[in-house]
């Protein structure tokens, strides 16, 4: 979609009516011009017919991370510098990949906008997004490259305790290349985003993108890239010290953390998840707040939990869900997905999700 055909739009979705002699005097341009630019913007999809409807599709974007995790876990208490006997595996994963397999499983459709290279890794894994019905077309290969890999090895109890990430492939996932998508990214119900992208692109996404951005900030080193653009997002999902280090305000007690996040919404951020590790999260938005608890679970493995409670969120979000429901879904989710040997628990399913966060929707 051009510069032209963007401003065209927005005229457009804030009066469906307005004719195009209107359009014209707005734009400083000629009724000829505005029906060519009309007949273009009709032919990407972006509106139908007579009264200028605005086509939304039913779909939501994920721009991000996908990995090879390399997942280890000891059998016993783990032993710092030293072989530790247990069991190591090999799963998808990445963050964005992860919040998409997780929609899925939550019943959205979602398109995938990563970076691959040119390796089995790579193969593996667009075939396993197939498989679950996600739609990487858009992604880019990289000639030569390498598809990032992530490697993590947890506690005898399952919490992590170390990681190493090999991410560099992103920085290909240019403002250039993320343009060539705008229209499918603009075209979506919702845009996640995770901080594997670089910080032009994240910027690019926050200058350009129409639809409301949720945003997975990973870890407090590649938060700091969200620092410029924070006003332009629709929700954030920190945890403590992403967020101490977002707003440059210690938290300590409830009142330092109710601070923290009025001086998000403050920004213009109109849904805060707050996340307090086993204390729960606290959730917020300008009219309402409230911390939430984690809900009993049966604890197995705690990774992915966060990308689970994304997906759900902007779940909730897509089917008209409260702040409070929102969050409520995401505790569930998590939970669920702790249950599970994997990153991603297979058992997930919107009606289970729904039934342990005790909401009462008809699906």
């Amino acid at each position: 979609m051009t510069r032209r055909e963007k401003q065209l739009l927005e005229w457009i979705e804030d009066n469906p009516l307005i004719s195009q002699q209107e359009l014209a005097d707005l734009a400083g341009i000629t009724r000829s011009s505005v029906a060519v630019h009309i007949s273009n913007l009709m032919k990407k999809g972006m509106i139908l017919g007579k009264g200028y409807i605005v086509q939304k599709n039913n779909y939501a974007v994920v721009l991000g991370g996908v990995n090879m995790d390399i997942f280890g876990r000891p059998y016993n208490p783990l032993i710092y510098k030293d072989s530790n006997p247990g069991q190591v595996r090999m799963t998808f994963g990445g963050v964005g990949r992860n919040i998409a397999h997780n929609l899925r499983l939550l019943g959205t459709n979602v398109k995938l906008i990563t970076a691959f290279g040119e390796d089995m890794n790579a193969q593996k894994i667009t075939k396993n997004c197939m498989d679950l019905g996600i739609d990487t077309t858009n992604s880019l290969t990289v000639p030569n490259g390498i598809t990032s890999s992530y490697l993590f090895i947890t506690s005898d109890d399952g919490d992590m305790e170390l990681a190493v990430s090999d991410m560099e492939i992103y920085r290909y996932l240019t403002p250039d290349y993320i343009s060539s998508k705008m229209d499918i990214i603009n075209n979506s119900s919702v845009c996640i985003i995770d901080t594997n992208l670089s910080e032009g692109a994240i910027n690019y996404l926050a200058q350009y993108c129409t639809v409301p951005i949720f945003v997975d900030p990973v870890s407090s080193t590649k938060a700091r890239k969200l620092s410029t653009s924070l006003g332009h997002f629709h929700s954030i999902k920190p945890n403590r010290i992403e967020a101490e280090l977002l707003t440059g305000i210690k938290i300590t007690d409830e009142k330092s953390m109710k601070k923290a996040t009025k001086h998000l919404l403050d920004l213009g951020i109109s849904q805060v998840f707050l996340s307090l590790g086993k204390d729960g999260v606290f959730c917020a938005n300008k009219y309402e707040s409230a911390l939430l608890p984690c809900l009993k679970t049966t604890l197995v493995n705690t990774t992915g939990a966060g990308d689970s409670f994304m997906a759900a969120i902007a779940w909730g979000y897509l089917n008209g869900l409260s702040l409070i429901e929102s969050t409520k879904l995401g505790l569930a989710t998590s939970s669920i997905c702790c249950e599970g040997k994997n990153t991603i628990n297979e058992s997930l399913t919107i009606q289970a999700a729904l039934t342990r966060a005790r909401i009462d929707l008809k699906i």
